[in-house]
């Protein structure tokens, strides 16, 4: 054979096919050939090493090999043989490998589980799969616990563990509220990797009774919930601000370990307030450009498809206003054993030689080990044509003997890989895979490429020759290739010809012809050129081409690249494309693009659009209606038609629009028949069969639609057999014994002819059953009666007419009418997950018993009655519904320590089946609700009388109230707290030795054996020393302190007359000065700006007041009707008197209230009081 010459470096994609040939030829791909060679066995579809499967449903194992003779399959389970005859719930596929383990019909996954290996075996081998470990998912219930509520004070750290149960695989995890809402997150609050919940400071909108964790099993469909968790935030004024500290991960610096191509996630969450910002960075390095990502608000760090060189250390930094922390995580990249060289299947003639190579690498470095048809080498049967080395088998001159499927394993401590090669030794005579005959055509002047692929073995020789006595190929105009190729660089018409393919080996020859045509190359003779149009004008560009008369071309033009504009000015001809009416807008570069099967070529062209002159103004207006209608060339099915346009008007006619009158169906309705260019004044149109047609013609310019022509003359098309069926054929059932086939009817013009009539064909389907027909007219609907119910029918509709039938129609499938179904499903289960939630189980009715459409199942449950009060109440049935074949359902919104009923009903098209036997279950305790009212009655100097209604909904047995209180100061601070249990069967309680004049808050709340529910909260105050009361009401009333109040109220009056005169005379003041030096603290004057007198005014009255409830004990006063008393304002009734009856404290120059209704003082008014109340 010829030297094979050098491909030149121009013809990548030359490269690329005959890569793709020579690989073929490794293991030949042609069907046919692999037919009938011999072959060992290769795995082609395998289970995960790795396969966790649902206990519930069937185990599948799957294992898919092909060989010739095809394979026999066997398996060994925990490393020794499984015999699955002696099991009768273990089957295996026809002509398969794949094991079905029956768990739906009494087997448990559990007695499944271990390590499984397929090995498939024919007479040239034997090749295994993986180790595949069987493990059945696993989600168990969260263990009980009792939990405590939170009470945190605002600004502090808080992390609320989830703790969830370990499952097979391991649970997502999220947090949501009593409503099925997740939790909002945000840089302070944020759900960690391991699924608690972190706060990084807590506020006081954190307090709530339901942060619940949930875990779902994905492989089982489940959902496990946490027993929801309490946290209450007491404020402290003033908040304390905190730098950094880290709550995960612990320490200065921790380790981490990820295998390579696995997800690195680190994660870094600090508490602080204000709340830290966290940041990260790779010590002595960058973080790896697109594949790092930050997820979790920035606290977690991920890195995708980590290598050995994203090892070292990591660091993320916490940063406040206040400072910084900082923890360094040590990452180390391990590595699971991963391929360098897999190794390759071998086809080898007898007396050659090969190798097999299997190079691995991974972090440790993995050990390599070789088998033998599933057999260690080292005790596998002798072959001396063997020899192993390492990662490598080196087989020297082979014989048919030596055929066999070798496995190489490569294995650390993180994994291991398996793979199979065969080794096959074949004694061939030469094929070649070319069909014969095939033709190639290339255009002149461009390289050719004749294929012969072949097999054989020993390989074949392949030698070419032109002509049926032609010589054999040689010299420097010829390319031949491995794969059997022959390349002419530069084909010439004197090419063409029948070429010949000879392969021969020493076990024979074969021959095989192709032929190659070369055709002449396309060419654009007149190319697009430079145009430069005034707007609004009209400017063309031609393209006409040359090409090789047995191709056919097509021609397309694009627009800067793009294809044209969706637009009727664009008009594309045979050799040209014409813009009509042109705008800036068609500014550009035009491109003819022609193609043939063969080869492609181009020409462009710039239109350049400018300003038109101005012209005087032009009235414009739609065109006049087109004129002299003709219709020539009269056919069956067609006819041409012809008009002269009218006066355009000003402005170009952009398309005419034909439409059409029937003129024996449907006389006096014109329908739209089709539309042409403006250009165009004739148009071919299509015809039906018996139809009296007119035709009239409407032209359309920018301006709008002219009026219609007049009507051409008519033209009547003969009759024929309907072209077309009727469309939308249904068959559906409206009683349980017939079948209504419905269909849409034909128009008129689609009638062809006269006795437009119907054939209705239906037969029962899957039954060996002859067809029933009927004919029907002037109907869209038959029904067939006597049906069985709900069966399925093929049904046709076909036309006719008195001159014949439509076309053979389509079947389509219908179904006789539904019945309600037959049976109740059966074997409900209820299964409470907790107090307000249920799951309901049920196995699905037999398809048969459906009769119709199964729609799903519908689901009837109602509370009977609460275990707490055993008062029964109009029973209100709730429905849910579960769309499909479901089997499974879960029932929300269930009121706790309550017993409930249901039955579930199997639904079709027609209604609802019979219902399953009632299922009575119960649902658990839960935490009641508030109590209904707390009233605090009866003040006393040192009692309080409290009153309570029981809860509303106690959702199980009472078994105590917990009553705290704690007084509260004169600045709104809270004292010590006290709590009080009390039996469940109170109702009232007399608080004794208490403080006099002290308001207490008290927090009141009822409880269950299961915990704490929601507290209602109360205010109320004891009454003052009534000695010193009737000292306040002694001094009012005092005969010198009247006097004293009302000197002071004449002489302030003197002093405003005598400055009011004062200053209408224009003088100066001089009293002031004097007052000013002689101040007297009895009597001073008003000021000005709000009228208080000077010594007795007090700053404190012009600050706002502290908001804090100040609800009267019976709650008849509203907050806003008592806010000055005189403990609101900081004293209270602790203030003193002297002997002689002055006051001793601050008074106050606010106008005195009524006192409030049912908490009412024995306060006198103050002297202050007193004398605004005078002035």
């Amino acid at each position: 054979m010829m030297k094979k010459k050098s491909v030149p470096a121009s013809k990548p994609f030359l490269i690329l096919f005959l890569c793709q040939i020579i690989s073929a030829l490794d293991v030949p791909l042609d069907s046919k050939l692999l037919e009938e060679l011999s072959q060992p066995p290769t795995i082609t579809h395998q289970s995960p090493k790795d396969y966790i499967v649902d206990p519930r449903e069937n185990i599948v194992i799957q294992c898919e090999a092909k060989g010739k003779p095809p394979p026999s399959f066997s398996w060994t389970r925990n490393g020794t043989h499984f015999d699955i005859d002696k099991d009768e719930q273990v089957t295996m596929k026809p002509n398969s490998g794949t094991l079905v383990i029956n768990i739906m019909n009494g087997g448990k996954a559990e007695a499944y589980e271990g390590v499984y290996q397929c090995t498939a075996r024919n007479e040239r081998g034997a090749a295994i799969s993986n180790n595949i470990v069987i493990r059945p998912s696993r989600s168990p219930l969260w263990t009980k616990e009792k939990l405590e509520p939170n009470q945190v004070r605002e600004g502090d750290s808080l992390v609320l563990h989830c703790r969830p149960p370990v499952g097979l695989p391991p649970p997502i995890i999220f947090w949501m509220d009593n409503a099925f809402q997740r939790l909002p997150q945000s840089e302070r609050v944020s759900q960690g990797l391991n699924g608690d919940l972190y706060f990084s400071n807590v506020q006081p909108e954190d307090t709530r009774e339901d942060y619940i964790c949930y875990a779902r099993f994905n492989h089982t469909q489940t959902i496990q919930q946490k027993q929801p968790i309490s946290v209450k935030v007491f404020s402290t004024k003033p908040v304390t601000e905190r730098q950094p500290v880290l709550l995960t991960p612990t320490g200065s610096t921790s380790t981490k370990v990820e295998l390579r191509g696995n997800v690195l996630l680190l994660e870094c969450i600090a508490a602080g307030l204000p709340t830290p910002v966290i940041r990260w960075i790779k010590e002595g390095g960058e973080l790896p450009a697109n594949r790092t990502f930050f997820e979790n608000f920035k606290k977690t760090l991920k890195i995708i498809d980590v290598s050995e060189a994203d090892s070292g250390n990591y660091k993320c930094i916490a940063r406040n206003t206040l400072g910084s922390v900082h923890h360094v995580i040590s990452v180390t990249v391990k590595a699971a054993p991963y391929w360098i060289t897999a190794p390759r299947n071998l086809v080898l003639s007898p007396g050659e030689d090969g190798t097999l190579i299997c190079r691995a690498n991974g972090n440790p470095k993995p050990s390599i080990s070789w088998l033998a048809n599933g057999v260690p080498i080292a005790i596998a049967p002798e072959d001396p044509s063997r020899k192993v080395d390492g990662d490598t088998i080196i087989f020297s001159h082979v014989q048919e003997r030596s055929s066999a499927v070798y496995q190489c394993n490569a294995s650390n401590e993180y994994g291991y890989l398996l793979a199979n090669a065969f080794v096959n030794v074949l004694a061939e005579p030469p094929r070649i895979l070319t069909p014969a005959n095939k033709l190639y055509q290339v255009i002149a002047d461009s390289p050719a490429l004749l294929d012969c692929a072949y097999f054989g073995s020993p390989k074949p020789e392949i030698e070419w020759f032109k002509g049926v006595k032609g010589s054999i190929l040689r010299g420097n105009e010829y390319v031949f290739h491995d794969n059997g190729t022959l390349e002419i660089p530069v084909a010439q018409k004197d090419s063409s010809g029948t070429y010949t393919c000879v392969a021969r080996n020493e076990l024979g020859k074969i021959q095989n012809e192709v032929h190659l045509e070369i055709k002449d190359p396309t060419m654009i003779i007149k190319q697009p050129e430079y145009k430069v149009v005034q707007r609004y004008g009209q400017v063309s560009f031609e393209c006409i081409i040359k090409h090789d008369s047995t191709l056919l071309p097509t021609v397309i033009w694009l627009k800067d690249n793009h294809e044209l504009p969706d637009d009727e000015r664009f008009l594309v001809g045979k050799d040209n494309l014409t813009i009509m009416n042109v705008t800036d807008k068609d500014d550009g570069t035009y491109t003819c693009i022609v193609n043939t099967t063969l080869d492609s070529v181009s020409a462009s062209a710039v239109l350049t659009v400018v300003a038109a002159p101005p012209t005087p103004a032009i009235i414009y207006a739609r065109p006049n209606p087109p004129f002299d209608l003709e219709l020539t060339g009269q056919l069956e099915r067609s006819i041409e038609l012809s008009w002269i346009p009218g006066d355009e008007n000003n402005s170009p006619i952009t398309h005419f629009i034909i439409e059409y009158e029937d003129g024996l169906h449907e006389p006096g309705v014109w329908h739209y028949q089709t539309e042409v260019p403006g250009t165009q004044t004739t148009v071919q149109l299509k015809l039906s069969p018996y139809v009296n047609y007119s035709f009239r013609v409407i032209a359309v310019n920018q301006i709008g639609r002219s009026q219609p022509s007049e009507p051409s003359e008519q033209y009547l098309t003969k009759s024929a057999s309907p072209d077309e069926n009727p469309a939308n054929v249904q068959g559906i059932g409206s009683e349980p014994d017939n079948l209504v086939i419905t269909w849409e009817s034909l128009k008129g013009f689609q009638s062809n002819g006269p006795g437009l009539q119907y054939k209705v064909s239906w037969r029962q389907k899957d039954v060996d059953d002859e067809w029933t027909s009927v004919i029907v007219a002037n109907v869209s609907k038959y029904i067939v009666s006597g049906t069985p119910t709900f069966v399925p029918y093929e049904i046709k509709v076909q036309a006719l007419n008195d001159l014949g039938y439509a076309p053979e129609p389509s079947e389509v499938i219908g179904h006789s009418g539904e019945d309600l179904p037959m049976v109740a499903p059966g074997n409900v289960q209820v299964h409470v997950i907790n107090s307000t939630l249920a799951k309901v189980h049920w196995d699905p009715v037999p398809l048969k018993t459906v009769r119709g459409h199964l729609q799903g199942y519908k689901v009837y449950y109602w509370k009977v009655q609460s275990l707490s009060r055993r008062s029964r109440r109009h029973v209100e049935k709730k429905i849910l519904t579960f769309r499909g074949n479901k089997t499974f359902g879960m029932l929300p919104g269930l009121e706790p320590y309550s017993s409930y009923k249901l039955n579930v009903r199997v639904v079709n098209g027609k209604g609802e089946g019979p219902a399953s036997p009632d299922k009575v279950f119960k649902t658990p305790e839960g935490v009641p609700s508030s109590p209904s009212f707390l009233k605090i009655t009866n003040p006393t100097l040192d009692s309080l009388t409290l009153e309570w209604g029981s809860p509303t909904h106690p959702n199980g047995v009472l078994t105590s109230y917990i009553l705290k209180f704690q007084p509260i100061n004169n600045t709104h601070e809270l004292g010590p707290l006290v709590e009080i249990r009390i039996p469940a069967n109170e109702s009232s309680l007399i608080l004794k030795n208490l403080n006099y004049s002290t308001r207490y808050k008290f927090y009141f709340n009822a409880q269950t054996s299961v915990g704490s529910g929601s507290q209602i909260t109360e205010e109320a105050v004891t009454i003052m020393d009534e000695a010193m009361a009737s000292r306040q009401v002694d001094i009012a009333t005092q005969g010198w302190f009247i006097g004293l109040m009302c000197a002071v109220a004449l002489l302030i009056l003197i002093l405003l007359i005598v400055c009011f005169i004062r200053r209408n005379k224009g003088g100066k003041y001089p009293v002031k000065e004097k007052e000013d030096a002689h101040a007297d603290p009895e009597i001073q004057p008003m000021k000005e700006d709000d009228g208080t007198f000077g010594e007795y005014s007090d700053a404190e009255d012009h600050k706002p007041l502290k908001k804090g409830s100040r609800t009267p004990s019976d709650r008849t006063v509203k907050k806003e009707d008592s806010d000055d008393s005189l403990v609101d304002y900081g004293e209270g009734v602790n203030g003193q008197f002297n002997e002689d009856g002055s006051f001793i404290g601050q008074y106050s120059g606010k106008k005195e209230k009524e006192p409030a209704e049912g908490n009412e003082s024995s306060e006198a008014p103050s002297p202050v009081n007193a004398m605004n109340s005078f002035v």
